[in-house]
């Protein structure tokens, strides 16, 4: 379920760094789901390997340095299969 929350997440706002997704999956839940960045980067990581985002260096708008994390078309594809999913149960 995280890896699906991410993947959309990522496809609603585009390339985005660990804390902005953490913070979105807060506001689209209402305060309900507080990730922990213990939580979130394994699963950016597990995402990556597995070739469902790319993550890149950038700057962020506060001048630090994040890594920003990019759907890749693998992830697109894997974005809708899980919908899909998720619609059937």
């Amino acid at each position: 379920t995280l890896d699906l929350m991410i993947l959309q997440t990522l496809h609603a706002m585009g390339p985005q760094h660990g804390y902005a997704i953490a913070a979105r999956l807060e506001q689209v839940s209402g305060g309900a789901l507080q990730l922990n960045m213990g939580t979130l980067y394994p699963g950016l990581m597990r995402l990556e390997q597995r070739g469902l985002v790319k993550g890149t260096w950038g700057t962020t708008d506060t001048s630090r340095r994040a890594r920003f994390y990019t759907l890749t078309a693998a992830g697109r594809r894997q974005l809708a299969a899980g919908r899909a999913q998720w619609d059937r149960t």
